[in-house]
C-alpha cells in the first residue's frame, strides 16, 4: 500500500494539520476491509477551496492496463481485477465520522451502493465532457440571475474580493514598456498607424479602466499621440460581463471595442486582428476553461473519468423544496442546464413561480454537486487530442518527468493560448496573470483543483504544457511571480517571439 500526503504546506509549522489520527485510521479500516493492500494508494490533499466536488471520502477504481489482462491470461495467470485509489480531503476529515467513512468508501470495492445513495446526473466521462462545464457556462450567461439570487456580485468570491491583477503600478509599468517599444519602431518608421491591444476576459472593467486611465494620463504626459491611435478590444463569453465592463470604461468609449467570443477560439471572432496585437492581456480566465486530467502511476497513463452526481441527502431536500420524487431530479437537473432559469420558470410555474426560484434551485444543485471519479488506461497517448492541433505525444516527457502523478491537461487553455498567438505582433506580448503550475511536481506537493467559485469551476493551469506549445510555436514563454502583490497565488506568464 501507498500513502501519499500531497499537502506540503500543511505538514509544517505551528499550525501544521495532525495527519496521524487519519492514517490510524485508515490502517485500522485496511485491516478490516475487503481491498487487498498491495491494490491500495492512499491519497490524502488539503483541499483548500471552501466549495468542491470532492466527497471527505471517496474510493477511485484504478482500471489494469489492457495487456496486464491479456498478459496474465496468456500465461495461465488469473488476471488481477481493479486497484484503488481512495482520496481523502484532510481538511474535511475531521468533521466527518472517519471510521464510518472509510468502511463505506472501501465497500465500494465490493461493488456495494455508497452509505449515502448519490443520484447521477451523467454517464462516466472525460473531464472536459462533464456537465460542470455546461454549468460553468451558464453561470457566465445568466450572471445577473445568479448574482440575485446569491445577493452578491461574483467578484466578491474572489480572494480579497477583486483580482490580483487589477493594479494601477501594474498598468503603470505595462503602458511603458508599449511605450518603449511603439517609441523604438516609430524612430525606425515601423510603427503602424492603429494600435491594438487585446484584453480577454474583461472581468468588470476595472482592468481597462486602470490601463486606459493610466494609458491616456502618460501619453498626455509625454505628448506621444498614441492614445488617439489606440484600439482596445474587449472581449469575453459573457453578454452581461461586457455590458458591465462597457459601463465602466464609457468615458473611453471611441477607443473601444466589445466583442463577445470563445476564449477557446479566438480567432473565429478576431481573424481581422492577425499580426496586429502588440499587447494580449488575460486575466483569469485559462483556469476557467474545460480540462481532462492525465494520471501517471506504475508507468502506465490513465485518464480521469468523472460522472457528477448529488448526495442523496442533498438530492431529497432539492427535491422535496421543488416537489418532485427524487429519482426525478437528474432531468429536472437537465431541463435547467438545457433551457436556463428563466425559461425553465417559464415551462414548470407550478414549481418555480419567477425565474429568481428557478435560479435558487440552480445554486443549492451546484453547491451540492459532486465528482465521483475512477481512472481508465489510456491505450495510445499519441492519438489523444490536447486540442487543436495538438497531440497527446506533448505530454509524454512533462509527465514521465514526475513520476507517479496526476495532472491537468488544460485542454481549454492550451487551445486558447494556441489560437491566440496568430494574432501576436511580431513584437507583441501575451501577458496572462493566472493559477499556473510552473514545475510538474507541484501537481505532488498540494490540491489543484478542480474547485467553486461562486458558480464558475476553478482548476490551476498547467504552465509546463503551455511552454511546451508555445516554444512549438517559435515563442518563448516565462513565468514570473505577480509583482505587485506578494504573497499572491497568481503567476504571470510572458509569451513574446523567441529572439
Amino acid at each position: 500500500m501507498i500513502i501519499e500526503l500531497r499537502a506540503t504546506d500543511r505538514l509544517l509549522g505551528p499550525k501544521a494539520v495532525d495527519a496521524g489520527p487519519v492514517l490510524a485510521a485508515v490502517l485500522r479500516a485496511v485491516r478490516d476491509g475487503p481491498v487487498d493492500p498491495a491494490r491500495l494508494r492512499v491519497v490524502c490533499d488539503w483541499v483548500q477551496y471552501r466549495q468542491s466536488f470532492r466527497a471527505p471520502i471517496d474510493l477511485r477504481p484504478i482500471a489494469p492496463p489492457p495487456f496486464e489482462a491479456a498478459r496474465a491470461g496468456r500465461d495461465g495467470v488469473v488476471p488481477r481485477g481493479d486497484a484503488y485509489e481512495l482520496a481523502i480531503d484532510l481538511r474535511r476529515s475531521g468533521a466527518v465520522d472517519l471510521p464510518t467513512e472509510l468502511a463505506g468508501a472501501l465497500a465500494g470495492a465490493t461493488g456495494r451502493e455508497p452509505p449515502c445513495r448519490r443520484y447521477y446526473l451523467e454517464p462516466w466521462g472525460v473531464g472536459t465532457a462533464s456537465c460542470i462545464w455546461t454549468f460553468n457556462a451558464l453561470f457566465w450567461k445568466e450572471l445577473s440571475l445568479w448574482e440575485q439570487a446569491t445577493g452578491r456580485g461574483y467578484e466578491q468570491a474572489l480572494p480579497g474580493g477583486e483580482s490580483d491583477a487589477r493594479n494601477v503600478a501594474a498598468a503603470h509599468e505595462l503602458v511603458m514598456k508599449l511605450f518603449a517599444l511603439w517609441d523604438d519602431l516609430a524612430a525606425r518608421r515601423a510603427l503602424p498607424d492603429e494600435l491594438h491591444v487585446l484584453e480577454l476576459g474583461v472581468g468588470n472593467g476595472s482592468q481597462a479602466r486602470v490601463f486606459l486611465d493610466e494609458f491616456r494620463r502618460i501619453d498626455g504626459e509625454l505628448d506621444r499621440g498614441y492614445y488617439r491611435r489606440l484600439h482596445y478590444l474587449m472581449g469575453d463569453y459573457s453578454p452581461r460581463v461586457l455590458e458591465l465592463a462597457r459601463a465602466n470604461v464609457a468615458h473611453h468609449g471611441p477607443r473601444l471595442s466589445c466583442l463577445t467570443l470563445d476564449a477557446t477560439r479566438p480567432t473565429d471572432t478576431l481573424g481581422f486582428l492577425r499580426y496586429k496585437a502588440f499587447l494580449v492581456y488575460i486575466s483569469n480566465v485559462y483556469d476557467n476553461l474545460p480540462t481532462d486530467e492525465l494520471v501517471h502511476l506504475g508507468g502506465h497513463f490513465f485518464r480521469a473519468e468523472v460522472r457528477a452526481y448529488l448526495p442523496g441527502s442533498a438530492a431529497e431536500r432539492l427535491a422535496a423544496e421543488v416537489g418532485v420524487a427524487p429519482a426525478k431530479l437528474p432531468a429536472l437537473v437537465g431541463r435547467l442546464l438545457r433551457l436556463g432559469p428563466e425559461l425553465l420558470a417559464e415551462s414548470l410555474p407550478e414549481r418555480f413561480a419567477t425565474p429568481s426560484a428557478a435560479a435558487g434551485f440552480w445554486h443549492a444543485v451546484w453547491e451540492a454537486l459532486r465528482l465521483e471519479e475512477r481512472y481508465a488506461p489510456v491505450e495510445e497517448l499519441d492519438t489523444y487530442e490536447v486540442a487543436p492541433g495538438v497531440g497527446g505525444e506533448i505530454l509524454r516527457p512533462i509527465v514521465e518527468a514526475a513520476g507517479d502523478v496526476r495532472v491537468h491537461v488544460s485542454n481549454g487553455a492550451v487551445a486558447s493560448f494556441a489560437d491566440t498567438l496568430p494574432l501576436l505582433h511580431p513584437m507583441g506580448v501575451l501577458l496572462c496573470h493566472d493559477l499556473f503550475v510552473t514545475d510538474v511536481h507541484q501537481y505532488a506537493t498540494g490540491f489543484r483543483g478542480p474547485g467553486k467559485y461562486d458558480g464558475s469551476v476553478v482548476n490551476w493551469v498547467n504552465g509546463p504544457l503551455l511552454a511546451a506549445v508555445g516554444s512549438r510555436h517559435g515563442y518563448d514563454v516565462r513565468f514570473e511571480p505577480f509583482a505587485h502583490r506578494p504573497g499572491a497565488n497568481v503567476t504571470t506568464l510572458t509569451t513574446s517571439v523567441r529572439e
